[in-house]
């Protein structure tokens, strides 16, 4: 038993590692998110939030369990994710403090990505001069649409002036890796509105672009009181002509919402989908780290006021578990079957632990039902896979 925990540690230790810092706060929350986002009620506490993210790192890195925790110190960031909420809300003084506050205590690869999430409403050059500054490379503009009736519509707090005048002082700033999310489906959108949208976006040369259509989340003010939005089949028009569309201009697609240019594809998200490691500092923030008696997730309070009183303790943590062996295929397919090239028997070994013949049966039967294929010894979805993906992964339940 310990030398296959030993074994589980060194597997860990070769598995990248990517660190999410969330930033809670957002002007007003939009009536379709469900993300752990808390509109504000007078100004950012910026000193007192980064000063809490501190104390969070602090303790992740030396927690009261650390024996069965793969180390950090071995393992260097490969990425970093700003995300919320609206980082952008914080401003580059207080950005730069928290990465160099991280940086000491990290070993970040010397090509880390670190991406920032803004919001077009809440955009300020200065800032954006200081974001690049203080080691942020790469930017994901909250746009959603470029058309004022959808931005209304969305309940967002821009306008397309303010998309126009965004990506500018990012260019400015000497950005030169953008990611813009744009959404289709959108409440009484035609699809050639929606077709009109992705246009004005592709024209603006972004380097990414995350392209996914608007659902009805639950716990959310569309929820309660829906829109009239696309049905089925106008939904599916409008993404089938958008991904023509972007394959045309030069994005190809990598995973079920994610386009790029050449060499522009998000490291940060391809480790999520590839099961990597993460660690989960912020409200809400979720975490997944390799043990020696298995793969652990963690998600903080969401709550800021809890989330900070806790801060810099495990009472931060409001939940953790370890997964059970019988739930990584599950776990991974979650993940891996979203990208379109798939993963190889390398990477499903190298990520849960088991071999590849604990699914092969299972890989078979769904072959032989035209939902995967194996091409250059990939195990990826078909495009009739890729329809139904949530019936393909759970297959593995």
């Amino acid at each position: 038993m310990r030398r296959e925990a030993e074994q589980r540690r060194l597997i860990a230790e070769d598995i990248p590692l990517a660190l999410y810092i969330h930033f809670p706060w957002c002007v007003a929350k939009c009536p379709y998110c469900d993300f752990n986002s808390h509109g504000l009620r007078g100004a950012v506490p910026e000193d007192a939030y980064v000063d809490a993210l501190i104390r969070d790192l602090d303790w992740e890195l030396n927690p009261t369990d650390a024996s069965r925790l793969t180390p950090h110190a071995s393992r260097k960031i490969t990425s970093i994710f700003m995300g919320g909420g609206t980082p952008s809300l914080f401003s580059g003084r207080a950005i730069a403090r928290v990465l160099e506050a991280f940086a000491a205590k990290l070993n970040f690869a010397p090509d880390i990505e670190i991406t920032l999430e803004a919001n077009p409403g809440t955009v300020d050059a200065a800032n954006f001069r200081d974001y690049r500054a203080a080691g942020v490379n790469r930017l994901s503009i909250g746009v959603q649409s470029l058309d004022d009736a959808m931005l209304k519509r969305l309940g967002r707090i821009h306008g397309q002036g303010d998309v126009l005048r965004t990506v500018e002082i990012a260019r400015s700033a000497g950005f030169d890796n953008l990611n813009l999310d744009l959404m289709y489906a959108l409440p009484q959108q035609s699809e050639a509105e929606a077709e009109a949208d992705l246009r004005a976006a592709i024209a603006l040369a972004p380097e990414h672009l995350s392209y996914y259509q608007l659902t009805l989340e639950p716990n959310t003010e569309f929820a309660a009181k829906p829109p009239t939005i696309p049905d089925d089949d106008s939904a599916w028009a409008m993404q089938l002509a958008g991904q023509a569309l972007l394959a045309d201009a030069g994005y190809a697609q990598y995973e079920v919402s994610a386009y790029a240019q050449a060499g522009r594809q998000c490291r940060h998200n391809r480790n999520y989908w590839q099961f990597g490691d993460y660690l989960g500092i912020g409200a809400g923030a979720h975490g997944k780290r390799s043990a020696s008696d298995g793969i652990e997730r963690r998600a903080r309070h969401k709550l800021p006021r809890s989330y900070q009183a806790g801060a810099g303790t495990a009472t931060a943590v409001q939940e953790q578990r370890t997964l059970e062996t019988a739930d990584l295929p599950f776990e991974f397919m979650m993940n891996a079957l979203r990208l379109n090239e798939g993963f190889t028997a390398a990477l499903f070994e190298a990520r849960t632990g088991l071999p590849m013949s604990t699914i092969e049966p299972k890989l078979a039967s769904l072959a032989k039902r035209g939902l995967i294929e194996q091409v250059d010894g990939h195990t990826r979805p078909t495009s009739l896979g890729r329809a139904h993906l949530n019936t393909l992964v759970a297959e593995f339940l």
